[in-house]
């Protein structure tokens, strides 16, 4: 049976329980578990590791726990948001070029630990909310320089990329920010449906 792990901040850990990896969460990870599951009987395992709070340094500080030691087969990576919003809250962020540091060592060690993984990246996002607002033009600026760091590394290291920001900014022409997020971060059913159906996608253009 192989492995598909999903790695990342509050977006992916969507309240999973941490003490039993059945419970996935209420987000994209629990709609991806669902519908591959249905599809591939007995064919996939699933590790939900996303962290409520976490930049991209601390899901480093745990790459050997809650990546490396589970060998996954399938990964999938969703990070920034909060390199910016600790920033801009107390000044404990990850600037653009740090962040792209920090992972591609993140995927380098991964690759010499996992060689045969797949790595899955996606965007970091942001639309207009609560939590995004009284200081938009900085938090949707640095998001974007965050995604397009994101972008590089899987140019880098030759990985697919979705481009979640551009998905969210085109469901806005079906429906306002609300409808999708909750604060302008974080997804509403709607907006992990959206996530779920590009991770989909990806999923099945792994070559």
């Amino acid at each position: 049976m192989k492995t598909i792990l999903f790695q990342g901040d509050s977006i992916t850990d969507a309240k999973r329980l941490y003490d039993n990896d059945n419970f996935a969460g209420s987000g994209y990870a629990n709609l991806v578990k669902a519908e591959i599951g249905f599809d591939y009987p007995n064919q996939y395992e699933f590790y939900n590791r996303g962290i409520s709070g976490n930049r991209s340094v601390d899901v480093y500080a745990r790459i050997k726990s809650d990546i490396i030691n589970l060998h996954p087969d399938i990964m999938s990576i969703l990070i920034g948001v909060n390199d910016v919003w600790h920033e801009l809250a107390d000044g404990n962020g990850v600037d653009a070029d740090k962040f792209f540091t920090i992972y591609s060592m993140l995927i380098e060690e991964i690759r010499a630990a996992v060689p045969e993984v797949k790595i899955i990246i996606l965007s970091p996002f942001v639309l207009k909310g609560s939590a995004t607002e009284g200081a938009w033009e900085k938090f949707s600026g640095e998001v974007k320089k965050r995604a397009e760091k994101a972008e590089k590394v899987a140019v880098k290291y030759d990985l697919p990329f979705i481009p979640l920001q551009k998905y969210f900014d085109k469901a806005l022409e079906k429906a306002p920010a609300e409808y999708w997020l909750i604060d302008g971060i974080h997804p509403k059913a709607p907006g992990h449906e959206l996530i779920k159906r590009a991770w989909i996608d990806a999923f099945k253009n792994l070559k």
